[in-house]
């Protein structure tokens, strides 16, 4: 078996049933399926049953534990020489697998991974959390895709290493975040060659409203923090970026708010009577001034996003969408940044910090 493909699942039956669905259909057939079933309330064993005749699938059931142990306990049961991490909320075109394949072929290395892209299926707020997730207008471009701007770290909707690697490297951490990079950052330190296979993408769903996505990008930014003290030098200037962002926003916001109290002192004494007039209306002049200057740069910043999602979209409704899914993207990341770093920078705090830890699948 040159395939295992390792995926954890918690409350989802159906988009396993798509996800098994999709891999059915590969053309290349050389793997194996391992569900582990992460201590969900709704199990999915009855889909995973359905499959079994067009599928080597194997079914496992734990206490739940997140993602990453869930994933070590697959891949301890697994038998195929190459491991394949896939989120369930991922499906699969028909030739994922060849590309892999090829991609090995033509460039043997001990790591890999993929790009993710939105189906035309998603919704329209998927599509723009997926947009701002994948977009050089926002941090998240630099994931993954043709052209890298620093070294391609997997990440586990779409990763896979050998298995003799995996069991040197001991799999995931007990990380409950950021646990996929953790694992990332080991392949390098261990002298292992990781590389992006463009062409093996995924359609991944990611969260399906605006709130679950900031629940997700707020542990992402506090985990980038643990990161970095889990392995010295791994931070760069890209993982600073939303946290500057959210600070440039911030002081924005403040700029603002004074020119909106000078405008409305302005014209409170412009129009109070004729002592005072001229000045007030100056006063309120300059407020107005300083609101337009204050929100011009984020005007500028949301019609780059709207144009350019609308075209890759195909769609002025995921533009419009893409505008709030962009700003949540860079200021729930830098928020979460900004909080592990006071908690663990400057307070001291010992050991990893998080936030959101009941929606970590959600």
């Amino acid at each position: 078996m040159k395939y295992s493909l390792i995926i954890p699942v918690f409350n989802r039956p159906d988009e396993v049933d798509e996800l098994l669905a999709s891999l059915a259909a590969q053309t290349l057939r050389d793997f194996e399926v391992v569900i582990v079933e992460d201590g969900s309330e709704v199990a999915c064993e009855d889909v995973v049953r359905r499959h079994a005749g067009r599928l080597s699938v194997k079914y496992y059931r734990k206490e739940n534990g997140g993602p990453g142990p869930a994933r070590n306990y697959g891949a301890a049961r697994s038998g195929g020489e190459y491991l394949i991490v896939l989120d369930s909320d991922c499906v699969l075109p028909p030739g994922y697998l060849q590309a892999v394949d090829d991609g090995l072929r033509a460039d043997p290395c001990e790591a890999f991974g993929g790009p993710d892209r939105a189906h035309a299926s998603f919704t329209p707020v998927q599509k723009a959390i997926s947009y701002s997730m994948t977009s050089f207008l926002t941090t998240g471009g630099i994931r993954g895709g043709r052209r890298k701007l620093d070294r391609f770290y997997p990440r586990s909707f779409n990763m896979g290493l050998s298995a003799a690697l995996w069991r040197r490297l001991g799999g995931f951490s007990p990380m409950r975040f950021g646990e996929d990079i953790d694992l990332s950052l080991r392949i390098y330190e261990s002298g292992a060659r990781c590389r992006l296979f463009p062409e093996a993408w995924v359609w991944h769903k990611r969260r399906t409203d605006l709130r679950k996505f900031f629940r997700q990008v707020f542990n992402s930014g506090m985990a980038r923090i643990n990161l970095w003290k889990r392995h010295p030098g791994s931070l760069r200037p890209v993982h600073v970026l939303p946290a500057l962002f959210t600070l440039g926003v911030g002081a924005l916001g403040l700029v603002f708010l004074a020119g909106l109290v000078l405008l409305v002192l302005g014209l409170v004494v412009g129009l109070g009577g004729a002592t005072g007039c001229n000045m007030g209306l100056v006063v309120a002049w300059g407020g107005g001034v300083l609101m337009a200057l204050a929100l011009a740069p984020l005007l500028l910043y949301a019609a780059l996003i709207l144009v350019d999602s609308a075209l890759r979209n195909r769609s002025l409704r995921v533009g419009l969408l893409s505008v709030p899914a962009s700003m949540v993207q860079l200021t729930g990341y830098g928020l979460g940044f900004l909080c592990a770093w006071w908690q663990r920078c400057v307070r001291g705090r010992e050991g990893d910090v998080e936030a959101f830890r009941r929606t970590f699948y959600a």
